[in-house]
């Protein structure tokens, strides 16, 4: 079974999908952060200063290395996001701004840039549907239930947040992607997740959970200057 752990920043998506792939023995796959690849990409750069060419070229990053991870994993995997993602957040930046950490605010009427970004993330957004329409069995969609991390790896608003987790639910929908919406504390996610789907336990929740935290204590979480 192919499952994309669904849901926008700070909603509990890599802790939940460590874990699961503990629990469940599926392999988890992932791409990169932009923080991670802009040292590699564009070297010097941060990403609050970056302009729309540079950010659809560190999008299109993750989108190849996801589609590439998910290539060599045809039959079961645990992605940790989707191929969706990269199109979501790069759509609502055209609501409310390419920076939105700055809260910044668009008018209705877009500015000639941002009417071509616009058009151009519609049609990324007719490959990443195909890819998720043909790459996933089933989407688990974490709601908003935590604060936002405010760690400098997010520069998202809490506007950003609301308008990412709707459109991401209204495109599961209209593509008629299997879904479900699962909440609560990571061990009531896992519990849930795994009765729903039938998917067996190699060991106990809890151990899966320090597992998956303690992953998540190792990984570089550096500035991208920093790297």
């Amino acid at each position: 079974m192919r499952i994309a752990v669904s849901g926008t920043y700070s909603s509990g998506k890599t802790t939940t999908s460590i874990a699961l792939a503990h629990l469940t023995g599926l392999p988890r796959t992932h791409a990169k952060t932009m923080r991670e690849i802009l040292p590699i990409a564009l070297p010097g750069r941060r990403l609050e200063d970056c302009t729309v060419p540079e950010l659809f070229e560190l999008g299109m990053i993750r989108y190849s290395e996801r589609a590439v991870h998910e290539s060599h994993l045809p039959d079961a995997f645990i992605s940790d996001g989707s191929s969706l993602h990269e199109w979501v957040y790069g759509k609502v930046r055209t609501y409310v701004g390419i920076h939105p950490g700055r809260e910044e605010s668009l008018n209705a009427d877009l500015t000639g840039e941002m009417r071509f970004f616009d058009q151009v993330i519609d049609s990324i957004g007719n490959v990443v549907k195909r890819h998720a329409k043909n790459a996933y069995d089933v989407f688990i969609h974490l709601p908003i239930e935590f604060d936002l991390v405010t760690d400098g790896h997010r520069p998202v608003s809490e506007r950003f947040r609301s308008l990412s987790d709707e459109l991401l639910l209204q495109s599961l929908t209209d593509l008629e992607i299997p879904h479900h919406i699962v909440g609560g504390t990571v061990a009531e996610r896992l519990r849930s997740i795994t009765k729903m789907l039938a998917l067996p336990h190699f060991m106990p929740i809890d151990q899966a959970i320090d597992r998956a935290e303690a992953e998540i204590r190792s990984l570089n979480v550096a500035d991208e200057l920093a790297r």
